[in-house]
């Protein structure tokens, strides 16, 4: 026996309740995966580029952000598909690839800060809207992403501190 049939509502009942998003929300879902689809790249390239370089330490770990920006893309899709929305994993943002490791970190930097912003208004739009899953999940993608500013940032500071070519040292080898 279906559980539509256990549960005594009538299948059209049932069926004109399932669970429909609202389409701001979506819409924003899908540009956060829009966002995150661009992370995934760009850090993606930026990871292999310093591992051609021979600075495995720090390719490596921008590797694991680009899986954190597909683990983020992979939840943002399951949400939109949830609220019966259409993934939209066609469109990118413009990548910024650096010509070097400084750029890469400074490009990096520039779109973690942007997707901060980003998340920081879906947040309240989900509120607004009365969506506290999707608002949960921004959140959670916001903490993320602060997390990753944080990194650049370090990067940044050290790179400040000890010099460019004493940072670029400390990156050659493998990934700790």
């Amino acid at each position: 026996m279906s559980w539509q049939a256990k549960s005594g509502c009538p299948t059209s009942v049932l069926e004109s309740h399932h669970m429909k998003g609202n389409p701001k929300v979506i819409a924003a879902l899908n540009e956060a995966l829009k966002e995150e689809l661009t992370a995934i790249n760009q850090y993606f390239l930026h990871a292999e580029m310093c591992e051609n370089w021979h600075y495995g330490r720090l390719g490596g770990y921008i590797k694991k952000q680009s899986i954190d920006e597909m683990k983020h893309a992979e939840m943002l899709i399951e949400r939109i598909l949830f609220l019966d929305g259409t993934p939209n994993l066609t469109e990118l943002m413009q990548l910024n690839v650096g010509k070097n490791v400084k750029e890469q970190i400074e490009s990096d930097l520039k779109l973690e800060i942007d997707a901060v912003g980003l998340y920081n208004r879906f947040v309240q739009l989900a509120r607004d809207e009365g969506d506290n899953a999707s608002r949960e999940l921004f959140e959670r993608l916001l903490k993320d992403e602060e997390q990753h500013v944080d990194w650049l940032e370090a990067q940044v500071h050290q790179i400040h501190e000890i010099g460019y070519e004493r940072y670029l040292s400390q990156q050659v080898g493998e990934e700790k």
